[in-house]
């Protein structure tokens, strides 16, 4: 592992990358200066070009193999594997290890990876021919999963594009949410509601993907209690989160897609907001309605930050008037279209992917 970095040694804007748990395999947000990075590199143990780095706490079990760019790791947290390579390839080595699921080491709930449990995890592998021939068909389906989620970005950008070119003119139509809309409070429960299997759903932060539809598939919590007819959710709602721990997640929000079978609400700390009005769906990922969201969040001193309905309800927006406004809602809908069929395009590769390490020999 890396020397430690000591916060007061990283800046925000330029250096060497500075790579934390969170941010390794992606974009960095923190930087050390070049003469550091150089006198750590030599005088420190510093990974060697192909290498398998692997994340230890947080997201446990991440692997990206380095690169050779300058750049710095966050010591403990992130380790690499010193592979003589005469047995295993680093490449292969890298989807062996991508493919454990570190959660039932031990046949123990994991959350940190110690230097012994990689000493003593034993994996099967062929000859390194076969591992040639494997390790390039897996790297054929990562490139495309790469080229994918470039479509994706690119989609989301010219989706942002269009939304901040049709609602930040100064339209004289102006539509407030209290008007086209209304709010309903999500729901309060306790543990004793939890229940495994027959009960309402109840979607959190966590399944709020902003911008985008509502993830019912993952993270649910299933509550055997009586709900209002309101706060079950609707074709077209649009989800909210309306109170956490972190002001950065205040405010987010998805739309419902109306396909979930089972009966579904949301949380306390999470609202509803229903119009029969369909541009307003994408009012919510406007730049002036993360204003509206950072503004209203001004003030709070208690420790979790919250919004209330009144701060919704009494958004302002300027839309164009008909026969445009209705234009870009069809162009806005095609885009939304086509950008969930992407995803679901990456989710195929990505699901592909797992099957075939699933048949490899761990």
């Amino acid at each position: 592992m890396c020397k430690r970095i000591l916060v007061s040694q990283t800046n925000t804007e330029d250096g060497v990358p500075f790579y934390k748990i969170g941010t390794i395999g992606s974009t960095p947000d923190a930087y050390i200066s070049k003469e550091l990075f150089d006198d750590y590199k030599v005088k420190y143990n510093y990974p060697r070009k192909g290498e398998v780095m692997i994340t230890c706490a947080g997201t446990v079990g991440k692997c990206v193999v380095y690169d050779g760019e300058d750049a710095y790791f966050q010591d403990s947290n992130i380790v690499w594997i010193d592979n003589p390579t005469q047995y295993i390839s680093n490449g292969f080595l890298f989807h062996l290890l991508s493919k454990v699921d570190w959660r039932k080491l031990n046949s123990t709930t994991i959350i940190r990876i110690y230097n012994d449990d990689l000493r003593n995890l034993k994996m099967s592998y062929p000859r390194k021919e076969e591992q040639q021939k494997i390790s390039h068909l897996l790297s054929l389906l990562d490139e495309r999963i790469a080229t994918q989620n470039k479509i994706i970005e690119d989609l989301k950008k010219l989706k942002s594009a269009i939304i901040e070119k049709t609602f930040n003119e100064n339209y004289s139509n102006k539509i407030r949410l209290r008007d086209v809309g209304s709010y309903i409070r999500g729901l309060t429960y306790s543990s004793d509601d939890v229940v495994e299997s027959n009960g309402i759903f109840v979607m959190r932060s966590n399944n709020i993907i902003n911008g985008s539809s509502l993830d019912y598939h993952n993270n649910i919590v299933s509550v055997n209690k009586q709900i209002l007819t309101e706060q079950q959710l609707q074709t077209g709602d649009i989800v909210i989160c309306m109170a956490n721990g972190s002001s950065s997640l205040v405010g987010k929000s998805s739309f419902y897609d109306g396909d979930c079978s089972t009966p579904i609400t949301v949380g306390a700390f999470c609202g509803i907001y229903r119009s029969k009005e369909p541009i307003v769906k994408w009012l919510f990922q406007t730049n002036k309605y993360r204003r509206y969201i950072w503004n209203s969040l001004q003030g709070g001193n208690g420790a979790i930050a919250n919004l209330n309905g009144d701060d919704i309800l009494r958004m302002s927006f300027s839309i164009p008037a008909t026969p445009a406004k209705d234009n870009r809602i069809k162009l806005l809908t095609s885009v939304d279209t086509l950008l969930e069929s992407n995803i679901s395009l990456c989710d195929l590769y990505i699901s592909q992917k797992l099957y075939l390490l699933r048949q490899m020999f761990i």
